[in-house]
């Protein structure tokens, strides 16, 4: 049985050509099995004896390695040609230089505006506490009410008070009749002491005549020395009695001061932002706090200027204030005073910024951001944020030569503002230095630098 040329596979895959090969292969090797198996005499269906020739068995052979050479260049060279191209492309790539961008450094602008954190508090705030020992008897405000000056906020009772009032006054009667007492001893001693020195100059003069004895007369002239001393005991008497009365009117006077204080009222204009007590409260002098009390007409704010600004800051500036709470919304403040003197902890200066709050839209308490306009003589230098490299060796930025070589500077920050940062020291205007650099970039490293547009950030 004679089988005909396979066909060539000439744009047939290279797995479905070897799988036809294989195919014809086996059907080959089974008929030369067959054939070896049959008798020399044997015959086929037709009665004729088929003997393949060498030159039969050559050609298919031929047959066979021609199919298997024409698949192997049809699927292995088109394989091996587009792996040298990927290849190619991976050396090209890897012998390219990383193209980056580059920014040249210049110094900020001298006219920024300084935004700092601070929180709004009342320009006159003031505790309320107890002058007077008792109970809250009576409480008329409370929180976020409005009073005006000397309105009543509370009443306290204190019976205690007015037992310690009845004894004082009780006292000082005793010291004014103490007194009384002493000015009528005084004005008998003085009657006596006139009439010991009228018996004394009588018995003086007969004492000279002989008329009396001389002991006589020194009798009556110490009885008259005697009445003057009385005299002048009594007077001291009455400076102590008057003294007393004066300390008695004195603690009945600060009794009815404490008195009025049992009736507790605002001390200024302004709104009640705490009460901790209500009524039947026990309430202890100069201890118990029972209001509250701010003055929201007018606010101030506390920040801390940086040391490279503080020279810029001065006293009338004017200032922006914004919540965050009420978007859109912008409030005009000025400098009102400064400290003066650098905090040494944190190198700051402690600023006041005063807010008018005609309509109280601010409140006391809240979280502002304060926008100062300043103008420095020296600005420092700006770069972006991602310009930075920080490890293990600081703070660096990659600084490209004229050879376009990759230079890694150590540089001083200053400021950060988030997406740019002042640089203190390390670097000069004019210098180019790469945007954003890569983490493997070493000293030394050639680059192919192009330049990018610097978005300076007004701080």
């Amino acid at each position: 049985m004679l089988h005909s040329e396979p066909d060539v596979p000439g744009t047939k895959d290279f797995a479905t050509v070897e799988q036809q090969l294989r195919r014809e292969n086996e059907a080959l090797r089974a008929e030369l099995e067959a054939l070896r198996g049959k008798p020399r005499d044997s015959t086929n269906a037709s009665g004729n004896t088929w003997h393949p020739s060498r030159l039969t068995i050559v050609a298919l052979c031929a047959a066979v390695l021609i199919v298997i050479v024409i698949a192997f260049f049809a699927g292995y060279l088109p394989l091996h040609s587009r792996t040298m191209a990927i290849a190619d492309e991976a050396r090209v790539r890897e012998q390219a230089l990383p193209r980056m961008g580059t920014i040249t450094v210049s110094p900020s602008p001298q006219d920024s505006d300084l935004q700092l954190p601070g929180n709004i508090q009342a320009v006159i705030e003031a505790p309320i506490l107890a002058r007077a020992n008792g109970y809250l008897k009576q409480r008329l405000v409370d929180i976020g009410d409005r009073v005006r000056s000397g309105q009543t906020l509370a009443i306290i009772e204190a019976p205690e008070l007015d037992e310690q009032v009845r004894q004082a006054q009780a006292a000082l009667a005793e010291a004014r009749a103490a007194v009384g007492q002493a000015e009528a001893n005084l004005r008998q001693g003085r009657a006596e002491l006139e009439l010991a020195r009228v018996t004394a100059k009588r018995f003086a003069n007969l004492v000279g005549d002989g008329s009396v004895s001389a002991q006589e007369n020194d009798q009556y002239q110490a009885q008259y020395q005697s009445k003057i001393a009385a005299i002048n005991a009594l007077e001291q008497a009455i400076v102590v009695q008057r003294s007393a009365v004066a300390a008695a009117e004195a603690n009945v006077a600060r009794l009815e001061n404490i008195k009025r204080y049992r009736i507790v009222a605002a001390p200024f204009d302004g709104v009640i932002t705490q009460r901790n007590l209500d009524v039947g409260a026990l309430v202890n002098q100069s201890s118990t706090l029972l209001f509250r009390i701010a003055q929201a007409g007018r606010l101030r704010i506390y920040v801390n200027v940086p040391q490279s600004h503080a020279g810029s800051v001065h006293k009338h500036d004017a200032a922006s204030i914004t919540v965050s709470n009420l978007p859109g919304k912008q409030f005009n403040g000025e400098v009102a005073r400064t400290a003066d003197a650098l905090d040494p902890a944190t190198r700051t200066l402690l600023v006041e910024i005063q807010v008018p709050n005609p309509d109280s839209i601010l409140l006391p308490g809240m979280y502002a951001q304060v926008r100062l306009s300043t103008s420095r003589e020296n600005p420092p230098l700006m770069i972006p944020s991602t310009a930075l490299i920080v490890s293990g060796d600081g703070t660096r930025v990659a600084v490209i030569r004229a050879d376009r070589r990759v230079h890694l500077q150590s540089i001083t920050p200053g400021r950060d503002y988030g997406d740019h940062i002042e640089v203190m020291g390390g670097l000069h205007v004019g210098d180019t230095v790469i945007a954003s650099p890569s983490d493997v970039m070493h000293e030394g490293d050639e680059i192919d630098p192009y330049p990018i547009a610097s978005e300076k950030t007004t701080k």
